[in-house]
């Protein structure tokens, strides 16, 4: 391993990605993650650019679709290429500055998703609870606001957590066991005192995990709670139905993670088995998630029947 020292802080030049080599056939896998992030970014550019250029769609809500497509192509961009370029140029190295860049942009993009998912469930616990005042509660402005702050906060909460990694020295070992520059296994590399370093991650986990799934069983506690008073089936079903597309996402997102965090805390799952279900925990929703809204919002897809008979037309 070579080695450079900086101020008596040890670190490599480069860090050796294992991701999938251990895996038996995993060039299918590979294969299999090209066509996942094909279909990942045409949806997640068809959501962008519909919901940008059909001004019926600038509203509050699908402000918040835009913002999650965003988040989803960003995250794409930063996890599935890396592992990509390990299969097509057999190359498993990659740069210390560029690790904790890939660091860096990974974590965010998963914080965004996250917060965003907690701003649409109380966009549906506003259109439900108080539907008489969600125009005056929510509009285009608050949601733009919102959104500035969940970027800016999560921009300094990460950079301040990829930054105190190069307090840290890294002299055990430039083998990564993951397959992107996953903060865990790089933390475990190092060998002078890394508490503060796992106290931040512990607060950044619970502020981008455990608060938003406790945010969103709350909010629908409420929802539930509202639909109650409703006193026909027909009705409950016609608000139940809005949130059809936000619960499904939810369970996509949060599900593999919780399942993959207690298995990993029980020492059921191997190392190649931890690597794949993580890895399709991070790349099968930002392919869905654009599916979904699609699929059970009528308004885009009214638009993109519009568009295409326009385009047929013509």
């Amino acid at each position: 391993m070579s080695l450079y020292e900086n101020n008596s802080i040890v670190r490599p030049e480069y860090f050796f990605i294992i991701g999938l080599s251990g895996i038996p056939n995993s060039s299918y896998y590979y294969i299999f993650l090209f066509i996942i992030y094909c279909i990942t970014v045409i949806g997640n550019s068809l959501v962008l650019l519909i919901i940008a250029l059909d001004r019926s769609l600038h509203s509050a809500k699908y402000l918040c679709v835009f913002n999650l497509a965003l988040a989803d192509f960003g995250e794409t961009n930063a996890v599935i290429p890396n592992m990509l370029k390990t299969f097509l140029f057999d190359s498993q190295y990659i740069s210390y500055n560029a690790c904790l860049a890939n660091m860096f942009f990974v974590n965010y993009f998963i914080n965004v998703q996250s917060a965003t998912l907690v701003v649409l469930a109380f966009d549906r616990v506003i259109a439900i609870c108080l539907p008489l005042r969600y125009h005056s509660i929510v509009n285009n402005i608050v949601m733009l606001i919102v959104f500035f702050g969940i970027w800016t906060l999560n921009t300094l909460v990460v950079a301040l957590s990829v930054s105190l990694m190069t307090r840290l020295s890294i002299c055990k070992s430039n083998v990564v066991e993951s397959y992107y520059c996953d903060y865990g296994p790089v933390l475990r590399l190092a060998c002078n005192d890394s508490t503060v370093n796992k106290i931040i991650t512990n607060v950044i986990a619970v502020m981008s995990l455990v608060a938003p799934v406790i945010l969103i069983v709350l909010s629908y506690l409420g929802i539930f709670f509202a639909l109650s008073k409703i006193t026909t089936w027909e009705g409950r079903l016609k608000a139940l139905k809005t949130c059809v597309s936000h619960l499904l996402i939810v369970g996509l997102f949060f599900l593999p993670v919780i399942c993959i965090f207690i298995a990993s805390s029980t020492s059921t799952l191997t190392p190649n088995v931890r690597i794949i279900s993580t890895s399709l925990s991070f790349t099968l929703p930002p392919m869905l998630n654009p599916i979904i809204y699609v699929l059970n919002t009528a308004e885009i897809k009214d638009t993109i029947r519009k568009k295409f008979k326009k385009r047929i037309f013509t």
